[in-house]
């Protein structure tokens, strides 16, 4: 991995006043990777409300990054916009639970794509099902920088829990997570290395791991928080090219959209899959379909219409898996 010193970039946008969206924006106050950081939600008075406690760990810390409440056309000018937004619902799925916000969703999603049609700068979604929704906010948008964060956090968790089964550092395990950012992911356990070297992988171990995480954490805190922001920030660097390296994203791949290693080289991408088992890839090409399906499902239901005329955009806290 490079890195490279200098400024982040002029501005960031947030759109999304909860759990996530607000820690995500205060990792960035901390990190002082832009100028201002725009900030979008449901109501005036949310953004209003997370730029002024912003502000106030900006002068805490001497942060140069200066907080700011905008509509969600104000964000047009961002060269990233972090997409966080959530609905009101009720989940009550016991299997693919992130799959439950995605009639809820996409109606929100769709209408910030058209506040920001025509919009230059990349896109980071967070709001699940992120698989779909990504896909849904490139499609409307006409954006090819769009990617989503999911398979990133699951590959992080990944190495945590290799690491620590192994009794390692979690820097020294190179592996990845692909597929859906839900129970179609794929991990990539035939070509993990752990100090460069080879190892078994405890796979089923892995799997069922993966998928309690985020309900162990929300059993505690009500909500993943840090987990989500951390994916955020370490994708915020690659897009805006201060450091090189691969994240693991949610992307337009082989005429689908999922997760896929991606290899940034001075803020510019190209997909990079390790070789896969026959039963990995057998495994990808599930989550593949699956993720087709949902996706014909979920634009049947939409039916696309002539979107509404663009408004401020929702935002609203709601427990759901990351």
């Amino acid at each position: 991995m490079t890195s490279r010193s200098g400024p982040g970039a002029a501005r960031i946008g947030i759109v999304g006043a909860g759990a996530v969206g607000h820690t995500v924006a205060a990792s960035l106050v901390a990190a002082g990777l832009c100028e201002q950081l725009l900030i979008a939600s449901r109501t005036a008075d949310q953004a209003n409300s997370m730029a002024a406690d912003l502000d106030d760990m900006r002068v805490a810390l001497g942060s140069p990054v200066r907080p700011r409440a905008v509509t969600a056309p104000g964000l047009a000018d961002c060269e990233v916009v972090v997409v966080a937004a959530r609905a009101r619902f009720s989940n009550t799925r016991h299997t693919d639970v992130r799959l439950a916000g995605m009639a809820a969703n996409a109606p929100i999603i769709r209408d910030l794509a058209v506040n920001l049609r025509g919009c230059d700068g990349a896109v980071i979604m967070v709001t699940n099902p992120v698989d779909l929704m990504s896909r849904l906010f490139a499609e409307v948008s006409g954006s090819s920088r769009v990617v989503g964060i999911g398979s990133n956090l699951d590959s992080a968790r990944y190495r945590l829990i290799l690491a620590r089964l192994l009794d390692v550092p979690p820097s020294s395990v190179h592996g990845s997570v692909i597929g859906e950012h839900g129970e179609a992911l794929v991990v990539c356990a035939s070509a993990t290395t752990v100090n460069g070297r080879a190892v078994c992988v405890p796979v089923d171990h892995i799997y069922a791991a993966l998928r309690t995480r985020s309900g162990q954490i929300m059993d505690g805190i009500g909500r993943t928080r840090g987990g989500p922001a951390g994916a955020v920030l370490s994708t915020l660097r690659r897009v805006l090219g201060l450091t090189d390296g691969v994240e693991e994203l949610s992307r337009a791949y082989h005429g689908g959209w999922l997760g896929v290693p991606l290899r940034f080289r001075a803020g510019q991408a190209e997909t990079c899959l390790p070789p896969l088992s026959p039963k990995e890839a057998r495994d990808l090409a599930a989550a593949d379909a699956k993720l087709r399906a949902a996706y014909a499902t979920l634009t049947e239901r939409l039916r696309l219409p002539l979107p509404r005329p663009p408004t401020d955009l929702t935002s609203t806290p709601r427990p759901m898996p990351a």
